[in-house]
């Protein structure tokens, strides 16, 4: 594991074009949230496509509490691939993405490989109040989990 990202993956028992219509829909994103910072999704539009921003309402500590993250969607192929990077509301994304990597393992077995990864920050001032990485391993697998939850309901 690199000092700058951290990756986990696990097979869902369904299809790939089910686990995308999960990620996609960030109305779901609270259900898969293994970090307990998501609340709500503010917009419920589904994403389409790179370049799409959607909105979350979170909570944490490290932010002083509640507040909203915009999220620009940087990679999309459809049962493929979803990735974004978090911004703050109205702000410009400071570095950090989540990649969503999908894998059929034929009609009903879907390989997720989750990414979280802040090589990209560079702002000094941001590095010294954030303490990276904000997510553990752990809370990325319990995301993992949760999908696979979502997904098959079970």
């Amino acid at each position: 594991m690199s000092n700058d990202k951290i990756t986990v993956e696990r097979t869902i028992q369904a299809s790939s074009a089910d686990v995308f219509d999960v990620l996609s829909n960030p109305e779901r994103h609270v259900e898969l949230d293994g970090s307990g910072f998501v609340i709500s999704d503010e917009k419920t539009n589904r994403i389409q496509g790179t370049g799409d921003v959607f909105t979350m309402n979170m909570t944490g500590d490290h932010m002083g509490g509640d507040y909203q993250t915009d999220n620009h969607v940087t990679g999309f192929s459809q049962n493929h691939l979803l990735a974004w990077q978090t911004a703050p509301a109205g702000q410009e994304p400071p570095g950090w993405q989540w990649v969503w990597e999908l894998e059929a393992e034929g009609s009903d077995a879907t390989l997720v490989r989750l990414t979280y990864d802040w090589s990209s920050v560079t702002d000094e001032e941001l590095l010294k109040k954030i303490s990276f990485p904000l997510v553990t391993e752990a809370q990325l697998q319990d995301s993992l989990d949760h999908l696979g939850q979502a997904v098959t309901g079970s």
